[in-house]
């Protein structure tokens, strides 16, 4: 049951696609001074070591974060979420990834809140070791040692009735999938308002397609972006791309993702399948602009040809600029 770290994975390219679009929307909420909360289901360890054992044993950052850095001219979408990276590195060496919960916890304001949930024993512990570094309030942040997905549900509506949920299970356990469909829809009964972001990967199982669809026929404002990265492997393991389905999306995100979405293919693909989507749909009723002609945007097309691979990664002992000079 507690096999799933995700320290193996930080600063992978699902990192890089969920935790850009997530500094996306923490960015936009902060335009309004009305306090917010922001609910993580699955909080994880909240920060990690790039250099460290657990992410150095699978090496899921060469074709993620550290493409990115140095890389021409990133759209602004990508380069919010590199200086927020840096802001963890002061130094200048990117040795530190933050999670979902230390982006979060450095965007919000002091009246804001920050609420977590995690199940993993050992995750939990270092989660709460990374919060009491980050000197965090706890009448600003609390984390709950429990399955996110049945705790979410005394947490909604919040106080503020402004909010973010992200909902990220590993989905090692099929049911996962299951589970976060229908934490969206008792989600919605309770704060129809707010916004709910769930992170999903592209593998080859069918509970994955069917949760995507499932989430489309949803009757609310949505915004659907994926990345892929590779072509699947012959085995049927391993993640080739990965997914973000935003309901009641921030206005400026479908835009910004337009322009990010083909330097992040270009810039991600380790081969020629390597392509991108991008869907938005407006509910019944939404207001003209909401989204395109109110119906679902076509998925944007895929970059032609073999986009070319990022230098190689430098050796541990020389330095990683988490930011353009």
């Amino acid at each position: 049951m507690f096999s799933y770290r995700h320290a193996f994975h930080a600063g992978n390219h699902a990192d890089v696609l969920k935790h850009a679009i997530l500094v996306q929307i923490l960015d936009y909420f902060n335009r309004k001074d009305a306090p917010y909360w922001v609910i993580d289901t699955h909080a994880g360890a909240g920060l990690y070591a790039l250099d460290g054992e657990w992410a150095g044993q699978s090496g899921e950052v060469v074709d993620g974060l550290d493409r990115l850095l140095g890389a021409p001219r990133p759209p602004e979408l990508v380069a919010r979420y590199l200086r927020a990276v840096q802001d963890f590195n002061p130094d200048g060496v990117a040795s530190r990834y933050p999670g979902s919960p230390a982006l979060a916890l450095h965007a919000l304001r002091p009246h804001d809140k920050l609420r977590l949930f995690e199940l993993h024993p050992t995750e939990i512990e270092v989660l709460e070791s990374t919060l009491r570094q980050l000197g965090t309030s706890r009448r600003q942040v609390s984390i709950a040692r429990e399955d996110g997905f049945g705790g979410l549900k005394r947490l909604l509506p919040p106080p503020t009735r402004r909010g973010i949920v992200l909902i990220d299970p590993s989905y090692e356990d099929k049911q996962d999938y299951r589970h976060t469909l229908q934490a969206v829809r008792d989600g919605l009964e309770r704060f129809a308002s707010g916004c709910f972001a769930v992170w999903y990967p592209l593998v080859q199982r069918v509970q994955a397609h069917e949760m995507a669809r499932a989430l489309e026929r949803l009757p609310v404002e949505w915004l659907h972006a994926t990345l892929t990265v590779r072509k699947p492997s012959a085995d049927g393991l391993g993640l080739h791309g990965s997914g973000m389905f935003v309901i009641n999306p921030p206005w400026t995100l479908h835009e910004e993702l337009r322009a990010a979405l083909p330097w992040l293919e270009k810039t991600l693909a380790q081969d020629e399948h390597a392509r991108h989507t991008l869907q938005t749909h407006a509910a019944a009723g939404s207001p003209a602009g909401a989204s395109p002609a109110g119906k679902p945007a076509r998925p944007s097309r895929p970059a032609e040809g073999r986009a070319p691979r990022a230098a190689t990664r430098p050796a541990p002992a020389q330095k990683r600029s988490p930011g353009r000079k």
